[in-house]
C-alpha cells in the first residue's frame, strides 16, 4: 500500500529557484571568542557605516552579538573532568537531564549544532549520550541562538540552536593541555589535546576516554479512568538499571594556506561508547475490584555500542574588496546505535496475554547527515550583505527484531508483532539573503529571508507502507540594536521557524518496550510553526554586566505527546499535531565581580506555559504552568592558587503534554588548587545533596500517572590538569590571558558583526 500526504504552507517555489541559482552562502566563519575573565567586558567600538568588516576589537572580545548571546566556558573551574552536558547545565536556562535530555527554556524543542553546523551524533535519542562524552575541555564556547536568523536551517527540530563551538587555535609553535581524573564508583576520564602551527600549515588534535554513567531507581504509580462509570484499574512498575559505560573518541584537523587569500581545510573524528545495562522491572496490577491480575518480574540485560565519525572539507576565499568573502564547506556525519536486549519474566500471577517467559530484542539505528554550504558575504551600501545555499540530506535507517525464546530448548522463533524496519530519507534545499546596517550611532539593523524545499521519503518495510512529503516555506528573521548610552542598549528579535518531526515520530509501527507500554509514530505528522519575538536591555548595574529579557514563543500545529490504553492493561504513546503552544517570560543575568576575590554569575528565568491539547474523547483542553528557574555561581579566589566554586541549579515546572514535570535543585562543589604554573589539582562533587529527580506527572479524563526517576547523584572526582608548551597564561589569539575565572555571561553591547565583518557560524 503506498500513501503520500502532500501540503505546502507557502507557494515559494520560484524564489527558492531563483536564489538558488545566483547565490553563494553567509559566513561560517569561527565565532568570535569570549574572554575567560569574568570582572570585565570590553565594549565594541560602533563600527562606522559602510566601514563594519574593519571592525577591530582590542584584547577582551564581545559576548553578545545581535542574534546570540555566547557565554565563555572554556575557564570554568570544573571543565578538566566535566562533560558538554556539565557545561551546558552552566548555561543560563539551559538544563540537561541525567539522561541526558536537554530543555532550553524549558522547551525541548532545542537544536545543538556543532561549530555552526549540524552532526548526526545530536540527532535523536543519540542526543544526550554524545553531550555526555563530548569533554567540555573541547569546548571553546556556547552560544544560545533563541530566534536563529536566516542564515540557519530548521533540520533536527528547528527550535532554537545551542552552537558548540570547538577550541581552536592559529597561535604560532604547538601547545597542549593533559588532563586525568578519578571518581566514585571506579569512574574516570582522560584527554590529550594540541595543536602546532608552523609557516603555511596548521595542525591540531586530541584524543579521549571516560567510563562513566549514571546508575537509576524509578516508580511509576498508573490508574486508567473507565469513561463510562470512573472505575480505577491500578498499576504500579518499580524499576532498577544499572551500568557504567566505556566512551573513547579522537579527533584530528588540518590548514593549509595557499596564499594570502585562499585557505584549505579539513577535519575528522571518531568516537566509540558502549551501552550495556543490568535492569529489574516489578510490576503489579489489580482490576477495578481489587483483584490482581498480573504480578512478575522482569529482568534485561543490554549489550550495546554507538559510533560516530565525521569528516569535513572547507575552501574560505578572500576576495579583493574590503571584507568581500567566499566560504565553501562540506560535511559527513555518520551515528550507529545497536543493542541487543535480552528479556526474562518471572511470573507470580501471569497477565491474561504476553506472558513470554523469555525473549530477545534487537535495535539498530544508523543516521547519516551530508551537508553542503557556500557562503558569500560583501560590504554592500554602507552595511553587510549575505547570501547562500544549502543542501542537506538526512537519512535514518532503524530497525527492530524481536524474539521469543523457548524455555525448555532456548531456541528463539521471531516475533513478527513485535518486529519492524523503517527507513526515512529527507533532503532541504535552501537559500537566503541576509543585510546588515547601522543606520546611525543608535540604531542597527539586521533582516533575512530564507527559502526552504523539503522532500521527505519514510518506508515502513515490515507495513510495506510508504509516505510521501513534500512542502516549501518562507522563513523571516529580524534584528534591531538600539544604543541607550555608553553602557546601555535595548535588542529587538523576531524569528520564523519550523520543527520537523524526525524519523521515530514519524514511524507508525506499534513498539514494544514492556507487558504494559508500547509506541509509535505518525507519519501524518507536519511540521509545527513558530514565531518567537524577543525585547532585551542590557547595561552595568551596581559594577556589574546586566541583562534583562523579555520573550514570547507561539507555535501552531504543535508535536506534543498523547498517550491512551489500547487494551485494559497497555499504554500506547503516540505524536500528534495536537494543538498549539504559547510560551513567555522574562530572563536576567548578572555577572561580574562582588570583592577583588569573589565573582558572581547570576541567572534566572520566569516563564509562563500555555498548551492547547486535543483530547481523544474530542474535548479541548487547555493546561497553564508558571516555572521560576535559576542558576548562581560564585567563584572565590581564596589565595594566589586556589580557587572555590559554589554552583547551584535550580529548574521549575514544565508541560510535557498531558502533564507536567516538576521542580527539583542541585548543588555542586569544585575545589582548585595550581600546584606549580602548569599543573593543577581539581577536586570536583556534583549533586551535593543528592537531589537531582525527575518526576513527573499525567492527568487526562482516562489516565492518571506519576513517575519518578532517581540517579546516582552525589559524585566525586579528583583530577589533575597539566598545561605544555608555552608559559601559565598564554594568550589565546586575539584574546586576553586565560584566567581562572568561572564562566562569564552576555558581555557588552555590540551591534556590529566580529572581526573581518562575520556573523559566525551560518550557511545552514
Amino acid at each position: 500500500m503506498t500513501t503520500q500526504y502532500r501540503y505546502s504552507r507557502y507557494c515559494a517555489g520560484p524564489l527558492l529557484i531563483l536564489l538558488c541559482c545566483g547565490s553563494a552562502a553567509a559566513q561560517t566563519s569561527q565565532p568570535a571568542k569570549a574572554d575567560a575573565t569574568p570582572a570585565t567586558v570590553k565594549k565594541e567600538v560602533p563600527p562606522e557605516p559602510g566601514n563594519i568588516a574593519s571592525v577591530t576589537v582590542a584584547a577582551e572580545r564581545p559576548t553578545n552579538r545581535i542574534d546570540r548571546q555566547v557565554y565563555d566556558v572554556k575557564s570554568d573551574t570544573s571543565s578538566s573532568n566535566g562533560s558538554a552536558a556539565d557545561a551546558l547545565n552552566n548555561v543560563p536556562s539551559v538544563n540537561v537531564d541525567p539522561d541526558g535530555s536537554l530543555t532550553l527554556r524549558g522547551s525541548s524543542n532545542v537544536q545543538v549544532y556543532v561549530d555552526g553546523k549540524p552532526s548526526a551524533m545530536l540527532q535523536g535519542d543519540n542526543r544526550g549520550p554524545a553531550l555526555q562524552s563530548i569533554p567540555a575541555e573541547d569546548l571553546e564556547s556556547v552560544e544560545v541562538i533563541n530566534n536563529p536568523g536566516a542564515q540557519f536551517g530548521n533540520e533536527g527540530g528547528g527550535g532554537p540552536i545551542i552552537n558548540l563551538v570547538m577550541k581552536r587555535s592559529r597561535k604560532p609553535d604547538g601547545f597542549g593541555v593533559a588532563n586525568a581524573n578519578y571518581g566514585t564508583a571506579g569512574r574516570y576520564n582522560s584527554a590529550l589535546s594540541g595543536t602546532y602551527n608552523e609557516g603555511l600549515w596548521g595542525f591540531q588534535g586530541g584524543i579521549n576516554v571516560r567510563h562513566d554513567g549514571r546508575n537509576s531507581v524509578g516508580e511509576t504509580v498508573r490508574d486508567r479512568i473507565d469513561a463510562r462509570n470512573g472505575a480505577l484499574s491500578h498499576s504500579e512498575q518499580q524499576s532498577q538499571s544499572n551500568g557504567l559505560n566505556d566512551n573513547a573518541g579522537l579527533n584530528g584537523g588540518v590548514t593549509y594556506n595557499l596564499g594570502a587569500n585562499d585557505t584549505l581545510g579539513a577535519q575528522v573524528a571518531y568516537s566509540h561508547r558502549t551501552n550495556d545495562a543490568r535492569a529489574t522491572d516489578n510490576y503489579l496490577s489489580t482490576d477495578p475490584d481489587g483483584v490482581v491480575t498480573d504480578n512478575y518480574l522482569r529482568s534485561t540485560l543490554r549489550e550495546g555500542e554507538s559510533t560516530n565519525y565525521s569528516w569535513n572539507a572547507r575552501w574560505d576565499h578572500k576576495g579583493d574588496a574590503p571584507g568581500e568573502t567566499f566560504k565553501m564547506d562540506l560535511r559527513v556525519s555518520t551515528a550507529t546505535n545497536d543493542s541487543d536486549n535480552n528479556y526474562r519474566n518471572s511470573y507470580v500471577v501471569r497477565p491474561p496475554v504476553g506472558s513470554q517467559v523469555d525473549s530477545a530484542q534487537k535495535n539498530r539505528n544508523k543516521n547519516e547527515i551530508i551537508d553542503f554550504t557556500g557562503d558569500y558575504e560583501a560590504n554592500l551600501l554602507g552595511g553587510v550583505t549575505k547570501l547562500g545555499y544549502k543542501i542537506v540530506q538526512n537519512r535514518n535507517d532503524s530497525s527492530i527484531d524481536y524474539t521469543n525464546i523457548d524455555p525448555i530448548t532456548q531456541e528463539g522463533s521471531p516475533n513478527a508483532l513485535r518486529s519492524n524496519a523503517f527507513d526515512m530519507k529527507e533532503t532541504i534545499y535552501a537559500a537566503y539573503g541576509s543585510y546588515q546596517m547601522r543606520l546611525n550611532e543608535q540604531w542597527g539593523l539586521m533582516a533575512g529571508l530564507r527559502a526552504e524545499h523539503t522532500e521527505m521519503e519514510i518506508d515502513q518495510l515490515t507495513s510495506q507502507v510508504v509516505a510521501g512529503n513534500s512542502y516549501t516555506n518562507l522563513i523571516p528573521s529580524f534584528f534591531a540594536t538600539y544604543k541607550m548610552s555608553e553602557n546601555s542598549q535595548m535588542r529587538f528579535a523576531y524569528a520564523h521557524r519550523l520543527r520537523r518531526p524526525n524519523a521515530q515520530d514519524l514511524n507508525p509501527f506499534v513498539v514494544y518496550r514492556d507487558e504494559l507500554n508500547v509506541s509509535s509514530g505518525n507519519p501524518k505528522l507536519k511540521p509545527a510553526q513558530t514565531d518567537s519575538f524577543e525585547l532585551g536591555y542590557e547595561t552595568r548595574l551596581f559594577g556589574l554586566e546586566s541583562n534583562l529579557r523579555g520573550y514570547f514563543r507561539d507555535e501552531t500545529d504543535s508535536i506534543l505527546d498523547r498517550k491512551y490504553f489500547i487494551s485494559d492493561t497497555v499504554l500506547l504513546t503516540t505524536r500528534e499535531n495536537a494543538g498549539s503552544t504559547r510560551s513567555g517570560g522574562m530572563e536576567f543575568t548578572l555577572t561580574g565581580k562582588l570583592l577583588p576575590t569573589l565573582s558572581l554569575n547570576l541567572s534566572g528565568n520566569l516563564a509562563r506555559f500555555e498548551q492547547s491539547v486535543l483530547e481523544v474523547n474530542g474535548d479541548q483542553t487547555r493546561r497553564t504552568a508558571s516555572s521560576l528557574s535559576g542558576r548562581l555561581r560564585l567563584n572565590w579566589q581564596a589565595t594566589s592558587t586556589d580557587m572555590l566554586q559554589a554552583a547551584v541549579q535550580a529548574q521549575g515546572k514544565m508541560l510535557t503534554g498531558q502533564g507536567y514535570r516538576e521542580p527539583n535543585t542541585t548543588l555542586n562543589l569544585t575545589w582548585r588548587h595550581a600546584i606549580t604554573p602548569q599543573l593543577s589539582l581539581m577536586v570536583n562533587a556534583t549533586d551535593v545533596f543528592d537531589s537531582n529527580k525527575m518526576s513527573t506527572i499525567t492527568d487526562t479524563y482516562a489516565l492518571r500517572e506519576r513517575s519518578l526517576r532517581e540517579f546516582d547523584g552525589r559524585i566525586v572526582y579528583v583530577g589533575l590538569s597539566y598545561r605544555f608548551g608555552g608559559s601559565p597564561g598564554t594568550r589565546r589569539e586575539g584574546g586576553p590571558e586565560r584566567g581562572q575565572g568561572g564562566m562569564r555571561g552576555p558581555g557588552g553591547p555590540g551591534m556590529g558583526p566580529p572581526p573581518g565583518g562575520g556573523m559566525g557560524p551560518g550557511g545552514d
